[in-house]
Formats: structure tokens, C-alpha cells, sequence
């Protein structure tokens, strides 16, 4: 059954998707918030989120919830709780957003619950995946019938997607890897070498794991996709909105002119307070998340790398 598929979210993410599943075959609309927005890109078939894209004859594009059978979320973090009441309540979502709410402190999959949802995570630049480039993520949702019909309707040729059932470990490793981004890219515009990246990607992962299991997720599930794959892109790649931000704080940018040239959202920022007062309600130490949250909140470089390497020696 060739299902409809709506991909609420304009943005570069969302219409990525778009532009894959309609080269796909799909029945694939894409929903954007202003209309006059929507009726630029059906008219230019571009979008300036993505530019490097060309939007499929076949992709529908509104600026009106369409019906759907399946929907997929790609709207920012912060935005997701006000439009889950506008989407039909009997069609499975697809999380496609990465953060957490500032105000709850809630990932994804909490704040839809408990409607029948899938998290959507991985290693992805969007406009590698608009481009169709081979690429790989996790489909995770506890529910198996709802895990395989979601696989199967969002599959294609050059995106494999892995199942889990740990939805929350998924969105854990999307969320958290933001900030560990941050973190990798003032190592890099500091000019404190590869040892430390490598270090400090390493480290993340063991303190990002840390909190999964205290959440009742899964550790193991950051040493996958949703986790280590999406670290080693968004900490390695200038194309990561969250790496170039911490590169510029690096080299001694202030973060107020840095996001003064930006138009698009970078979830890094507001992940990482929110992340580490959740951390904190869990009893988990997460120093690195500290030191990201500290930065942005104006201390300096010498600082932060101070605190981190004084912390007390411990076993690996």
C-alpha cells in the first residue's frame, strides 16, 4: 500500500525528506507554516532552506495540514508540543526533531506520548539525503507492528533504516550529540588538537550513555546510529551547524555575533542547559555537557578546559 506521507516542517531537514521519499515514489506533501513561503516553492520548485535541492514535480507542497496516513514531525524542538494538536490523532507521527523542551525538559517521544510515534535518527546532512547519496538511520518505537509498517513505508534505495525499540535512547543520542558537537568544534577553532576531539567525542559518549540508562533507555543504543554515528558526522563535519557555531566560539567569536549571521536553528544552544538540568534531576555527571552550557553562557575557553582537566582521577 502506497501510504501518504506529510512532512510537516520546511525546514532543511524536513524538506530533505520530502525530496527523498517523493524520488522515491512516494505520495509526499510537504507542509510549510506561511503561505506565501509555500507558494514561492511550489511555484520555483526551491526552497532557500535547501538550495542545493530541487523539489520533485511529484512532491504536493501547503500550507495546510494535509491528510495523511503517516506524518512525519520535522518542525524545531521547541515548537513540537504546539503543533501535535493539529495533526489527526489516529495517524502514527515520526519524531524527526532533535533537542529537548526547554520549559519540561521532555525529548521528543515523551512530549508525544501517548500517541502512537517513531523516532527518526542518524548520521544525516540533509542535503546529502536530498541528494540521495547513501545514508543510514533508526527508526525506534517500542511498538513492532508499528516499527515494521513505518520501515516499509519510508524506505528507499539510498536511505536504510535500522529498527529499535528504544525510542527514547534514540532521541537521547540525537539531542545529546548537538552539544558534544559544540564542544568539538571550540576544540577545533581553539586549536587544541585532535588528541582532544578524539578524546572528548569518547567521553561523550560515555556520559551520554550514563543518562540513557538513568532514563530507562538503553546504553547500548549510543554506541549505535542514533548515538556514535551521529557523533562522528556532527564532531568531525564543517557542514554541521553546531560544529561551525563551536569553531567560531573557538577562534573567540562572541556567540551573539555568531548567531547574528545565522537563519536557521542551532538545537546545540538550547539542548545543552536543558540537558544538563535533566542530567542533574537523574544524578548523572555529565561534565562535558557542563562545560558546553558554561561556554554559552559567556565563560571563557581557558575556563571550561581548566575545570575538565582538573576534574578528580577515576577509572576509564
Amino acid at each position: 500500500m502506497n501510504e501518504r506521507i506529510a512532512v510537516i516542517g520546511a525546514g532543511a531537514w524536513g524538506t530533505a525528506l520530502a525530496v527523498l521519499l517523493a524520488h522515491a515514489g512516494k505520495t509526499v506533501t510537504l507542509w510549510a507554516r506561511d503561505a506565501e513561503r509555500a507558494d514561492i516553492m511550489r511555484v520555483t520548485r526551491h526552497n532557500i532552506r535547501l538550495p542545493s535541492a530541487t523539489l520533485p514535480p511529484s512532491l504536493g507542497i501547503t500550507a495546510q495540514i494535509p491528510p495523511a496516513d503517516i506524518y512525519l514531525v520535522a518542525v524545531p524542538m521547541q515548537h513540537l508540543r504546539a503543533m501535535l494538536p493539529r495533526l489527526p490523532g489516529d495517524a502514527p507521527l515520526v519524531l524527526c526533531c532533535k533537542g529537548l523542551e526547554s520549559a519540561s525538559l521532555l525529548l521528543a517521544p515523551e512530549i508525544a506520548a501517548p500517541r502512537p510515534a517513531a523516532m527518526l535518527t542518524g548520521p544525516n546532512f540533509a542535503h546529502e539525503i536530498a541528494a540521495l547519496l547513501p545514508a543510514a538511520a533508526v527508526l525506534a518505537t517500542a511498538d513492532p507492528a508499528l516499527r515494521t509498517r513505518l520501515i516499509t513505508a519510508l524506505k528507499t534505495g539510498t536511505l536504510r533504516l535500522y529498527g529499535s525499540a528504544d525510542s527514547l535512547g534514540a532521541a537521547l543520542g540525537g539531542a545529546a550529540k548537538n552539544v558534544i558537537a559544540i564542544a568539538s568544534g571550540v576544540v577545533m577553532g581553539a586549536g587544541l588538537g585532535e588528541n582532544a576531539r578524539a578524546a572528548l567525542i569518547t567521553r561523550g559518549i560515555a556520559e551520554i550513555s550514563r543518562l540513557a540508562a538513568a532514563l530507562g533507555g538503553k546504553a547500548e543504543t549510543i554506541s549505535g546510529l542514533s548515538g556514535l554515528g551521529d557523533l562522528l558526522l556532527t564532531c568531525t563535519g564543517p557542514g554541521s551547524r553546531n560544529f561551525s557555531l563551536g569553531f567560531a566560539l573557538g577562534r573567540g567569536e562572541r556567540l551573539e555575533d555568531i548567531l547574528a549571521r545565522r537563519t536557521t536553528v542551532t538545537e546545540g544552544i538550547t539542548t545543552a542547559p536543558a540537558l544538563l538540568a535533566r542530567a542533574e534531576t537523574a544524578g548523572v555527571d555529565m561534565p562535558i555537557t557542563a562545560a558546553v552550557a558554561q561556554l554559552l553562557a559567556g565563560a571563557t575557553i581557558a575556563q571550561t578546559m581548566a575545570a575538565l582537566m582538573g576534574r578528580a582521577l577515576r577509572d576509564e
